[in-house]
């Protein structure tokens, strides 16, 4: 038998085909190869690349999981999106992303997170003042402005100025959209090369690398602590008692901000928009907040409390998750079920597609945040809104708390209308809300 001739393969001809359509919004072409192929197909992509997608739970599972050992991520984390952020968290693997992923995860603990909560508390509200009542508005920027304060303040207090935020996060998203392009576009590699656009972004990132590391001075000198990020990555000691050397400081730094603050804004606004065309579940949480603030005003017990927001979050993850694809490619030859994988095979699992699998859920395209009302972990085999496995998302429960004081509290102070038709998505590096048109009524106690 030859290796995966069992599996269903969509021609090159398919894919440069439809390769306008893909380069706006991949879902629908990858969503018609499932409806026809199944839960598992190869698409060739060029003359010696193929890629398997799959939108099999059970494989997810066994592969960031199970036998997680026999996977890496693929290059375009590694070498493609590294070139821009460094070698941190997301984008490293094998003993350096060990020792990394064991240095910095005390910095993510509750207990630690609970030193940022009131940080995290300012900065939203801070955004929130810029929201006008019944006008219409886009409510993404704010959005995405306020998640990277959040993650700017977290890390640096009030080390950082506003001009160098600005650029921080110009720099981030700008590196992001040119990788987007590398991707998406790989038959432009060239001209990416020969008209300097690629030499132009890394000059960018070395500009932020600048910015960062005169934050990291500035922070050293002052020899005051903030209790912030920043000082918990400082204070962070390897086994042999020494500290991060500067560059991987950065990298990690760098990482945070990429993946820190795109996902979370996504998220938000999606769950926003959810809540728009629900406004029963705005009421739930209305009142939730309501009688969580009657017992305590402490701000951990709030977020812990709020059931009813963290249920319309985690199905507003599931609909639209962020990260909607997980990449890995296998280093030795592996099966599952009938399905054998040669080394070096490119696995692209669609979060997108098992979060709406008819087989997996009751009515997968409605939104019902009840089914979330025992908390996610029922799901664990089918839901990943922060990956799986050893590397799951590290910030998880930053983003979770971040999320659940940013939609309770905008609850209590609005009533949100939609000005929008459908829901509409750009996926990019991650999964973009578009037209987030919405309306804010001030709510009256």
């Amino acid at each position: 038998m030859s290796i995966n001739n069992n599996i269903p393969k969509v021609p090159l001809s398919q894919f440069v085909k439809h390769s306008l359509n893909i380069l706006k919004n991949p879902l629908p072409f990858h969503h018609k190869n499932f409806s026809e192929k199944g839960n598992t197909f190869s698409l060739n992509i060029g003359i010696n690349t193929t890629i398997y997608f799959s939108r099999d739970a059970a494989f997810a599972e066994y592969v960031l999981q199970k036998n997680q050992k026999n996977y890496i991520k693929s290059k375009i984390q590694t070498e493609d999106l590294a070139k821009y952020v460094g070698k941190g968290l997301l984008t490293s693997e094998g003993e350096h992303w060990k020792i990394q992923r064991k240095l910095i995860q005390p910095a993510f603990h509750k207990k630690q997170l609970e030193n940022l909560l009131e940080t995290i508390k300012l900065a939203i509200f801070t955004e929130y003042s810029r929201i006008s009542t019944n006008d219409v508005m886009d409510i993404f920027p704010i959005l995405n402005d306020l998640a990277f304060q959040t993650v700017v303040k977290s890390l640096f207090s009030s080390a950082a100025n506003q001009k160098d935020i600005d650029r921080l996060q110009y720099i981030t998203e700008a590196a992001q959209k040119m990788l987007v392009k590398e991707l998406r576009q790989p038959y432009l590699g060239w001209w990416f090369t020969i008209s300097g656009n690629i030499k132009k972004h890394l000059a960018l990132t070395e500009e932020a690398r600048q910015i960062l590391k005169r934050i990291v001075s500035d922070r050293r000198a002052s020899e005051v602590k903030e209790h912030d990020l920043l000082d918990m990555l400082l204070d962070a000691k390897y086994e042999d008692g020494s500290a991060m050397y500067e560059e991987q400081l950065i990298d990690e730094i760098l990482i945070l901000f990429t993946a820190g603050h795109e996902t979370t804004s996504n998220a938000l606004t999606f769950t926003f928009q959810l809540l728009a065309l629900h406004p029963d579940w705005q009421e739930k949480i209305h009142q939730e907040i309501i009688e969580i603030k009657k017992e305590t005003d402490d701000l951990m017990t709030i977020v812990t409390s709020s059931k009813v927001c963290q249920q319309v979050i985690e199905e507003s993850m599931r609909l639209f998750p962020p990260v909607y694809f997980i990449d890995r490619v296998n280093v030795s030859e592996d099966r599952f079920k009938d399905m054998v994988f040669k080394p070096s095979s490119n696995l692209l699992f669609s979060v997108y597609e098992i979060h709406r699998h008819p087989d997996l859920w009751e009515q997968p395209d409605a939104f019902l945040p009840e089914r979330f009302v025992n908390g996610s972990r029922k799901y664990s085999s089918q839901y990943f809104p922060f990956g799986a496995g050893p590397r799951k998302c590290i910030g998880n429960n930053f983003a979770m708390f971040e999320m659940i004081i940013a939609v309770s509290e905008l609850v209590s102070k609005f009533k949100i209308h939609a000005e929008f038709d459908t829901i509409e998505i750009t996926p990019l590096i991650t999964l973009k809300p578009k037209n987030a048109f919405l309306r804010f009524e001030e709510r009256i106690f």
